[in-house]
């Protein structure tokens, strides 16, 4: 009888001790991202130089010129009729205003750190941007050859 004692207290305080209620070790698990909310791709102006741009009638040299630029600069990235390392600039202006476009060709680095929709992207393609090191003139020429691209 004794032992049968003994034993029922060994599995009850065996029991107690199981269940420790809020004592119980928590196992650290890594933060799920929120996804961040754009609001209207068409106001964001992005991080950078460019805070307002006036589109007038498509310039045609700017366009060609647009054109030789993102050949030499641009296409080891991006194709226009499909996804590649990067999106395709087809299209591209009816989902981000002209002075994203601009600002993320001329300062991508600080855009992936400070802008919603440009960490979207790098999460999405997993490949940065490259800064190409373009003068405004020719990120201008750029965005005139990407109002082709519908």
């Amino acid at each position: 009888m004794k032992l049968k004692t003994l034993s029922l207290a060994l599995l009850t305080t065996l029991f107690l001790v199981s269940c420790g209620g809020d004592k119980k070790e928590k196992i650290p698990t890594p933060a799920t991202p929120k996804k961040e909310v754009i609001a209207d791709p068409m106001q964001d102006k992005g991080i950078g130089p460019v805070t307002s741009l006036t589109l007038e009638a498509i310039d045609q040299t700017l366009v060609d010129s647009g054109l030789a630029i993102f050949k030499a600069k641009c296409k080891a990235c991006h194709r226009v009729n499909k996804r590649f390392i990067g999106p395709s600039p087809k299209g591209i202006m009816a989902r981000r205003s002209p002075e994203w476009i601009m600002n993320m060709i001329l300062n991508p680095d600080q855009m992936v750190k400070e802008n919603a929709a440009a960490r979207q992207l790098l999460a999405e393609y997993s490949a940065p941007m490259a800064n190409q090191n373009l003068t405004h003139e020719e990120a201008r020429a750029v965005l005139e050859y990407f109002r082709t691209l519908n």
